[in-house]
């Protein structure tokens, strides 16, 4: 049962001035002068009132020491709830920030690792090839300096997705809204990666409708559509196909994108964390990886600039990512912030 604070107050008050009319009451019929039972209901008035105060600011005193160990960092700190009114709720409510807090601590200290490992390994590689052809170990053909170029464009990608992550952690992302063609634009998306993905013999089916339009920002979608397929490719086997499926939903105006990889499968509880900053789900044989675990966070970014959602559903052939967009583009409060 709930009770407000302001009711116990009430109840404390009501109960000490009855139990101390009580006193005075009988201190008076056996005969005691007033002189002597006023400093006695004064101290019995006092005593439980003490008590009672003790006992409705527990909770705070808790709050108030775990606050000040959350201000030495220590974001595990947890409290308590002893009741069931406003002080309990208080508690409730600061051990859910204690946990955000101690989540972010912790993707901070994870994101400083994974970038640190994500620059290190290509710079280590053209270190080692730029030294290796200084000292003549090898020379400077254009297979080798192909090895330099491609660990170079993966620091510009990993540049470019910590700028976007950036832009959503400040909520600062205006969009250019236009109307395109949904076939066109997809067509424009895929060619450049079934030509980086040549070697892994993927095949892309791709079914959307010639006359479907959308009005979005082309850049921002671009992003989230890239994301999508190129993790599909990635956690995909070779010699297995991607299937790209458009359509319109006139109950929400809403134009649907699945994209699903057969043969490969995501755990209902993997879900949502394969959103977050720098999550890097497991590879099968057959599959490559090589991102910075920012894709899908900046997808999903991207996805909800517009109004839409990007997320993993259930279906028995493969990893299905379905993305819903509405046709027409409405004000969207562009800052919210990704997890």
């Amino acid at each position: 049962m709930h009770t407000t604070l302001a009711a116990k107050i009430l109840l404390l008050l009501v109960s000490t001035a009855t139990i101390s009319f009580c006193i005075a009451w009988v201190m008076s019929r056996i005969g005691l002068s007033g002189w002597i039972s006023l400093p006695i209901v004064m101290i019995v008035f006092a005593v439980i009132g003490h008590y009672f105060a003790r006992y409705l600011t527990y909770s705070l005193t808790q709050i108030r020491d775990a606050a000040e160990n959350m201000a030495q960092g220590n974001y595990h700190t947890r409290v308590e709830p002893t009741s069931t009114d406003e002080v309990g709720e208080l508690a409730i409510s600061f051990n859910r920030m204690s946990e955000e807090l101690e989540h972010a601590d912790q993707m901070r200290k994870d994101m400083i690792a994974n970038v640190s490992h994500e620059l290190r390994t290509p710079v280590a590689v053209m270190q080692a090839q730029a030294e290796n052809m200084a000292d003549g170990v090898v020379e400077a053909s254009p297979a080798n300096l192909e090895v330099i170029v491609t660990q170079t464009h993966r620091l510009s990608d990993l540049i470019a997705f910590l700028l976007d992550l950036s832009r959503m952690e400040a909520g600062a992302a205006s969009l250019d809204v236009q109307t395109f063609s949904m076939a066109d634009f997809l067509d424009e998306v895929v060619e450049p990666l079934e030509i980086a993905d040549a070697s892994h013999n993927h095949e892309i089916e791709m079914h959307v409708p010639p006359d479907l339009d959308i009005e979005g920002d082309r850049q921002r979608l671009s992003q989230l559509f890239t994301n999508i397929i190129n993790n599909a490719l990635k956690h995909s086997p070779d010699d297995t196909h991607i299937l790209i499926d458009t359509h319109y939903e006139a109950r929400g105006d809403e134009i649907v994108t699945n994209v699903v990889n057969f043969g490969s499968y995501i755990d209902p509880a993997q879900r949502e964390t394969i959103f977050r900053r720098f999550a890097q789900g497991e590879h099968r044989p057959g599959t490559s990886s090589g991102g910075t675990g920012l894709g899908l966070s900046i997808a999903r970014w991207a996805a909800r600039l517009h109004g839409g959602s990007v997320r993993v559903v259930d279906d028995p052939r493969g990893a299905n990512f379905e993305i819903r967009l509405p046709r027409i583009h409405q004000e969207n409060d562009t800052s919210e912030k990704v997890a």
